[in-house]
């Protein structure tokens, strides 16, 4: 049996949901995203998720089609229908369909959708032996902060990484780290997490969020926002991305180079610790 997918105020089989070719998502990538993971299935950072999308939807004035309430009761009969014990929820809303024109009109109904994904999100390869990442040129927009459906840098960058055998790509300007693929990006040196401090040049992660809350919460430990080169990850102690679909996943190797031992360090197991213990006691 296919999944069961919503769009627009209905619930249908997935073979069955369709949008106009007219949408504005679709011609100029008119839109913001979330993606809400499931472990044991209930909704990961879903508060956090649901901030950064009001206000994604507010910098590029989309209206937002259903309440944060009523998402939340999509997103937990997804859940249900698709009997979903761990994965990923992913949600788009964008300005709706009109005749094709640059310039919109404010009274657009917006298209709203969502549908799950089963995916191991706590216990999976990446997660326990760490990954490869390729660094690559950042190309994208200058509003990186605003969780936009105009994907196609990232596609690039992605699609790069994997031909040249890693998990995900490393973006940088000019030899200065922004962040992953799909992903925040840290290096760790000295005990210390660094990690690119928040700007219009990265994603407002929600991952990186909740982790560095816990990070400043733990005595025994140093956090340090800040941008990092290329330079500075390769001579790195540890590494780790995070995201919805990682959560936090060790770097062993960038380009040709081991990170640290070359195998996941010790500080980034004991993050993972710290954060999956949070997860699951409903606390993130």
């Amino acid at each position: 049996m296919g999944r069961t997918v919503y769009l627009n105020g209905e619930y249908y089989p997935e073979d069955e949901a369709k949008v106009s070719i007219f949408d504005r998502g679709l011609l100029f990538a008119d839109g913001v995203y979330e993606v809400v993971g499931v472990l044991d299935r209930k909704l990961m950072n879903f508060a956090g998720h649901m901030a950064r999308l009001d206000r994604s939807l507010g910098e590029l004035g989309l209206k937002k089609p259903l309440t944060t309430e009523q998402i939340h009761d999509v997103l937990r009969e997804l859940v249900r229908r698709n009997d979903l014990d761990e994965g990923l929820i992913y949600l788009q809303i964008t300005r709706g369909v009109a005749d094709r024109d640059f310039v919109f009109d404010g009274d657009l109904t917006p298209t709203i959708f969502l549908f799950t994904q089963v995916k191991p999100v706590s216990e999976n390869q990446v997660v326990r032996d760490g990954i490869a990442m390729k660094s690559v040129p950042d190309i994208r927009w200058a509003r990186r902060d605003i969780k936009s459906v105009a994907l196609l840098a990232q596609v690039l960058a992605k699609q790069a990484a994997k031909e040249a055998g890693a998990y995900e790509a490393l973006m940088h300007h000019d030899g200065v780290v922004t962040e992953g693929g799909a992903t925040s990006a840290y290096i760790i040196k000295d005990g210390a997490v660094i990690t690119r401090p928040l700007s219009n040049t990265i994603l407002p992660g929600v991952t990186r969020a909740s982790l560095l809350d816990l990070i400043k919460a733990n005595p025994g430990l140093r956090l340090e926002e800040r941008p990092f080169t290329l330079e500075e990850a390769y001579g790195a102690d540890e590494a780790f991305i995070t995201g919805a679909s990682t959560c936090i996943a060790p770097v062993i190797r960038i380009d040709d180079k081991p990170v640290g031992t070359g195998k996941p360090g010790p500080l980034v197991q004991q993050l993972q610790g710290i954060y999956m213990e949070k997860v699951r006691a409903g606390l993130i």
